[in-house]
């Protein structure tokens, strides 16, 4: 049978763990600080990237409470963002973010932040992000991250 070309064509999306679809990636720069034994707070510059090829912007603060110590020059994170259904309005990615962060930096280093919320959980971040950050820095902490729409 042949095909019709005023036929759509059927579009595979693979859902993650959560019964979400992917609709891009979120890359931030963080803002170099000291950490303190309870707790540092960082600039957060980001842009986030959808599968369609939109761009958006958002700023923020990461706020650690816990066991930070050390100073860290520069930084970045990278998350797959998932929602329910494909598509994605401006400024989606805007709310509050909450869980635990671990990181350890000699001059280079890394880290893992596993951070579940946004505005009303409709639209979330992969639960894990990894980080990559230059200084001389330990920590494991309570984290938070506000993010708001540029």
């Amino acid at each position: 049978m042949a095909a019709n070309a005023a036929d759509p064509v059927a579009t595979y999306r693979e859902a993650d763990d959560y019964n979400g679809v992917k609709i891009g990636m979120l890359t931030c720069n963080v803002g170099g600080g000291v950490g303190y034994v309870l707790g540092s707070a960082k600039n957060l510059d980001c842009v986030f990237n959808s599968t369609t090829g939109k761009q958006d912007r958002y700023t923020g603060v990461i706020r650690k409470i816990g066991v930070d110590l050390g100073f860290t020059t520069q930084g970045s994170l990278a998350w797959a963002v998932f929602a329910p259904t494909a598509g994605y309005h401006r400024g989606s990615l805007g709310g509050l973010y909450q869980g635990a962060t671990a990181e350890a930096t000699v001059f280079a280093g890394i880290g893992t932040n596993i951070l579940i919320g946004g505005t009303s959980g409709s639209i979330q971040l992969q639960i894990i992000s990894v980080t990559g950050q230059l200084g001389l820095n330990v920590a494991a902490t309570g984290t938070s991250v506000t993010l708001t729409p540029s």
